[in-house]
């Protein structure tokens, strides 16, 4: 057998998001269903991102990941479009405290009447009367943590979300948070050149906590043929450089649920076919020295 080939790691396919939820470990985006700087249609024909979202569904994705300000509400809108009524099995996570106001410009609005009020625009856009997973996309900084974690447990204790998550925190406000409500995923960027968040990623393995990575393919920068172990690793498997840093991510831990986001068919079933990859230890000894913490 050749070296390339020896010990190759198998990965586990799925994860229970707040011991509950059980999905794929290879979700969906819909950030790549918007336009520009996260503002407008991607498409000008809806129908291509509709029929988009049902393709993933249709080969085996159960976790879609949106947010109110993607367009804004455009994408949380093509997702009750071309999903509702939702299957048995599928997840949808979105999230909410962030207010978009063009292309890339954003502020964070974190006051608790504006979370429910985030909340409950969600709930009629998705056309449910229940949200699986809401993350709080930013912690504002003018907001204590306690109101705006605080009132997202009163909307969990309504009935109206189910699990509760965070996006873009370090490690020490994921800890605070967890003194306050429970906390199931965490959403960072973290990708195989960028592992600022390895702390956070550990805090998320100590307690199975779901840490869905934005930013998988760094991008766009990891899906080119970048010169280095990256190609040479993605040569022996026969497959493209995104492929394999999807796959790593697959491999680097057993919380990690990639959720990369495309506008094209063929992008999504290549996303897709990362989840049978099994790369060798001596493929994850050269990928684990492209990138370091911090």
């Amino acid at each position: 057998m050749d070296a390339a080939t020896e010990g190759a790691e198998a990965v586990r396919t799925v994860f229970p998001i707040g011991g509950e939820l059980t999905v794929g470990r290879l979700g969906f985006g819909t950030g790549g269903l918007v336009g520009p700087g996260y503002w407008g249609p991607r498409h000008d024909d809806p129908q291509r991102s509709v029929a988009l979202l049902r393709r993933a569904v249709d080969r085996g994705v159960t976790l879609i990941d949106t947010a109110d300000n993607y367009g804004p509400d455009v994408a949380e809108e093509l997702v009750a479009r071309a999903l509702h009524p939702y299957p048995a099995g599928l997840v949808i996570a979105t999230k909410g405290g962030v207010v978009r106001t063009g292309p890339d410009r954003w502020h964070i609005a974190g006051r608790p009447e504006n979370l429910r009020a985030m909340c409950e625009a969600s709930l009629r856009r998705l056309r449910t009367d229940t949200l699986d997973l809401y993350q709080l996309h930013r912690l504002d900084p003018e907001v204590p943590m306690a109101d705006q974690l605080g009132a997202l447990r009163e909307l969990q204790e309504a009935g109206k979300i189910r699990h509760i998550g965070l996006d873009s925190v370090t490690a020490d406000e994921l800890t605070r948070a967890r003194e306050i409500t429970p906390i199931a995923s965490v959403q960072n960027r973290y990708n195989l050149l960028d592992r600022a968040a390895e702390d956070v990623l550990e805090l998320c393995e100590e307690r199975g906590t779901a840490f869905l990575p934005w930013f998988p393919l760094g991008n766009g920068a990891l899906t080119g043929d970048t010169g280095t172990a990256l190609a040479a690793v993605a040569a022996r498997h026969g497959a493209t450089p995104g492929r394999i840093a999807l796959a790593w991510l697959l491999h680097r831990s057993p919380v990690l649920l990639p959720t990369p986001g495309t506008g094209s068919p063929a992008h999504l079933d290549e996303n897709l076919a990362a989840g049978r990859i099994a790369l060798t230890e001596r493929d994850l000894r050269e990928l684990g020295e492209l990138g370091a913490p911090g």
